[in-house]
């Protein structure tokens, strides 16, 4: 059937996108295509899809067959074959929503068949338990209760009778583990409630839930993943693939069981996360079979002595630790791809930590953080990258080359932090404070997965790796906000000369130990290299500039790069480890140069009480706002913040000739400790209780109250220039209003060296500076050379007109980044007497040249 369309009309271009062979045209005739157009045709398109108009004519020059169609027909059918692929894009979409929609109400409707199991449970146990306490009451003296006790309480880990080790006993264990494994997984084995801040929905990673009152700490997952069951199963049994925390994971023997299934024994080792608590092993059972309903299951638990099964013996540096029944199933699902569960549930020994990091082994939203989530991000990872547009370019094409770089920088931390002796770490005598441990590495290709020499034919001439490394306690800072500051703010804590001596370990020359701070780069630029490797993670490269002012004789001059890993900069996330892990590396970017990570990992030990925003990094105005009641307190802002507890691990790592080693152990000691110094004083001015009216960062001894201030600012602005410096905001209090003023204002004392005492959020922008450092700097340091005679020109009609305006100039940040502004206003500040209290001054239209 024909149908009349018109090219102009959508009508027409609808229409014709039903058939690939029949175009339409203004005139309302029609054209038919032969299968060798279309080929002719298809050929350009997938070459380009919207040619030119010259690129058309072209064409039809270039190819004979098309020469009796005009070029106009030629655009129709492009623009047709743009309609058809785009109607097939959406409908392919469509269905994809639509099978996640279907798996993902399975699977709600099978966890409201385990909470209705689970309640009626719950009933039957309660309406028992009174009965049994009413016959205690009327102390009867039938001895059936007992019985009926017992049997109405259920262990997740009952105790049998020892088995052999030999492939019965072996099997009889299997099947164990496999039922209580799928107790848990879809049963009421363990009572399992929503993880806080996870909620299920079709854009979600899928459904997670945490335990709540069994032995040890479980989590749960339920979700979708575009992978075939097989192939499901063999990513997960590749935990070091997915699980950064995962060292190693050796098979040590291989059962087939009679109905198809396999029956291994493993020994695995888990990093410790920080330097305060040794590392964790398992001496596992795993099995792997299909169950009545062709679901595929991979089930693990620990083998123990009541057991009676094989044993491993126990192995320096690691506390054995137990896995409870655990595992995968994987069902498949209609349409492609599969239905998974994941249950993780150990017992980490926290008996064999110091207290305060017992949380972090008693916490089931951790695990599920580190563990069970991890897992099917990873899998939905895969999964995407397998269905990959072909147009990606760039990195986004090499998914598996960007893991592989995260995974060796996160593995050179997790080896520096634990610092294990196979590896061949040995510890350094401690200087007498042992705030800092020092460890040295005389066999460092072992460590990097390669030798120290490099494709341009020159050898490394470090020979050794010392790893300076240290654990602290950060309270009321979430581990987010932290991080981001530290990635956003290296100069607050990282010493240049330091950052020149370990790039030269990439580049093939001597360099000499860097001594005094010389001083400071000119920034940092970051280049994305992955905006996502997994969920919130993402790798970068960090451009160091302005390294000219180095002798040649100590490095090579130039640009430092720096391959940087962040994760959990997400403040909104429960229970995330933050972590800030970089190496440098040589701008070649080649595959043979060593990797030395050092960095940061802040792990949460107490959630918050509230959610905190996660602009909240340097917003004081909430924190500072005085209500009409008065004043707010401390407890009060921390009460509604919320309290925070983390440890965060520092882990420094130096190649170096092994002749330096003691001055190299030195050098690193006393940079460490600096970076401790830096980071406490960092978490004190990003800590809400340091906010409040008591903290005193921004009411210094002599000085009024933020809001005062800001209300007098606001005042001498009206008085001295007529008009007002902010605009009513209704409710909005007056210092809200002067933080979040667009224009950069700061306040600087009236002594004879002025320093600044207060500046909005855009004035601590435009210093690049945060407010424990403020009053360090000095309103000369900010001014070039011109400026500051201006400024000594005009300071005396500050003090009598009461106000100046200055033209356009350049001042300087506290890093000496030249910074441009339109104008300028500086006028004097009076108090409630009308005396001088400092000078203001704002910035308007400010921007880094």
């Amino acid at each position: 059937m024909l149908v009349k369309t018109k090219c102009a009309g959508m009508m027409g271009v609808s229409s014709a996108c039903k058939d690939g062979n029949k175009e339409g045209l203004d005139n309302g005739k029609y054209v038919r295509y032969t299968p060798e157009q279309v080929e002719a045709l298809e050929r350009l398109y997938h070459d380009c899809p919207k040619p030119s108009s010259m690129r058309r004519q072209q064409l039809i020059r270039e190819c004979p067959i098309l020469s009796n169609i005009e070029p106009k027909q030629i655009k129709v059918w492009f623009q047709n074959r743009r309609c058809r692929e785009k109607q097939r894009k959406e409908s392919s979409r469509l269905q994809a929503v639509n099978r996640k929609l279907t798996a993902m109400n399975k699977l709600l409707m099978e966890e409201n068949d385990r909470l209705q199991k689970q309640v009626s449970q719950l009933v039957y146990e309660n309406s028992y338990f009174r009965q049994h306490t009413q016959n205690t009451t009327l102390a009867t003296t039938d001895t059936s209760c007992e019985s009926v006790v017992t049997s109405g309480q259920h262990h997740l880990t009952p105790q049998h009778p020892p088995r052999d080790a030999s492939p019965a006993g072996l099997m009889s264990i299997a099947e164990e583990t496999l039922t209580e494994f799928l107790s848990k997984a879809t049963g009421t084995a363990v009572e399992w409630v929503q993880m806080p801040g996870m909620k299920p929905g079709p854009d979600s990673i899928g459904i997670v839930a945490i335990s709540h009152g069994c032995p040890g700490v479980a989590a749960r997952a339920c979700g979708l993943v575009g992978l075939e069951p097989t192939r499901v199963a063999e990513i997960l049994k590749d935990r070091r693939s997915w699980f950064r925390g995962c060292r190693a994971v050796d098979v040590l023997n291989v059962l087939s069981t009679g109905n198809g299934g396999t029956i291994e024994l493993l020994y695995m080792q888990l990093y410790a996360p920080t330097t305060l608590a040794p590392a964790r092993d398992f001496w596992l059972l795993r099995y792997t079979s299909v169950v009545e309903d062709g679901s595929l299951v991979v089930c693990e638990r620990s083998l123990n002595n009541t057991q009676n099964g094989p044993s491993m013996p126990s192995v320096q540096q690691f506390v054995r630790a137990e896995m409870l029944p655990s595992g995968y199933l994987i069902r498949p699902c209609e349409g492609g791809g599969s239905i998974i569960h994941i249950v993780d549930h150990m017992d980490l020994e926290p008996w064999s930590v110091p207290e305060v990091l017992r949380p972090l082994y008693e916490s089931s939203t951790l695990l599920a953080q580190k563990t069970t989530t991890a897992a099917l991000r990873h899998l939905r990872q895969i999964s995407q990258e397998v269905s990959q547009q072909p147009n990606v370019t760039g990195w986004a094409r090499r998914p598996a080359a960007l893991r592989a770089l995260s995974q060796r920088l996160s593995k050179g931390f997790n080896e520096a932090v634990n610092g294990f002796t196979d590896e061949g770490w040995s510890m350094l005598e401690s200087d007498g404070i042992d705030d800092v441990t020092i460890l040295v590495n005389s066999s460092p290709a072992k460590m990097m997965g390669g030798s120290l020499s490099y494709a341009n034919g020159y050898p490394s001439v470090s020979n050794a790796v010392l790893c300076a490394k240290a654990s602290m306690l950060v309270q009321n800072v979430p581990p987010a906000v932290l991080l981001r500051f530290l990635r956003e703010h290296r100069s607050e804590w990282a010493d240049s000369s330091i950052d020149a001596y370990s790039a030269a370990a990439v580049k093939a020359g001597p360099c000499s130990l860097p001594g005094v701070r010389a001083g400071s780069f000119g920034g940092q630029v970051i280049l994305p290299l992955a905006h996502t490797i997994e969920h919130e993670e993402f790798m970068e490269v960090i451009k160091l500039e302005s390294m000219g002012h180095y002798r040649e004789d100590m490095i090579m001059a130039g640009d430092i790069f720096l391959l940087q890993l962040c994760s959990g900069v997400d403040e909104s996330a429960v229970g995330t480890c933050a972590e800030l892990i970089f190496a440098p590396i040589d701008a070649s970017f080649s595959d043979d140069v060593p990797i030395i990570p050092s960095g940061f990992r802040i792990i949460p030990i107490e959630s918050g009480i509230d959610a905190s925003s996660p602009n909240r990094t340097l917003d004081l105005a909430s924190a500072l706002e005085v209500g009409p009641t008065g004043n707010r307190t401390s407890s009060e802002n921390s009460g509604k913040s919320g309290s925070t507890k983390s440890v965060m691990t520092i882990a420094f790592q130096f190649a170096f000739e092994i002749h330096l080693q003691e001055n190299v152990a030195a050098m690193a000691r006393q940079y460490v400790r600096s970076i401790i110094a830096s980071v406490q004083r960092v978490a004190l001015a990003l800590s809400p209780s340091c906010l409040g009216s008591h903290a005193g960062f921004l009411s210094p001894p002599g000085t009024p109250e933020a809001q005062t201030l800001a209300r007098w600012i606001c005042h001498s602005y009206r008085l001295y220039l007529g008009v007002e410096l902010l605009k009513s905001e209704g409710s909005e209090s007056i210092l809200k209003t002067l933080w979040h003023h667009s224009d950069a204002v700061m306040c600087c004392s009236l002594k004879a060296l002025p320093v600044f005492t207060f500046a909005n959020q855009a004035g601590l922008d435009m210093l690049e500076t945060t407010l424990v450092a403020l009053q360090d700097i000095t309103l000369e340091n900010i001014f070039d050379d011109n400026g500051k005679k201006t400024l000594c020109s005009e300071f005396p009609q500050i003090i009598q007109q009461g106000f100046i305006c200055l033209q356009s100039g350049i001042c300087l940040s506290s890093m000496g980044r030249p910074i441009s502004y339109e104008r300028a206003v500086a006028w004097k500040v009076l108090n409630e007497e009308e005396n001088a209290h400092c000078i203001c001054f704002m910035f308007i239209n400010w921007s880094f040249v």
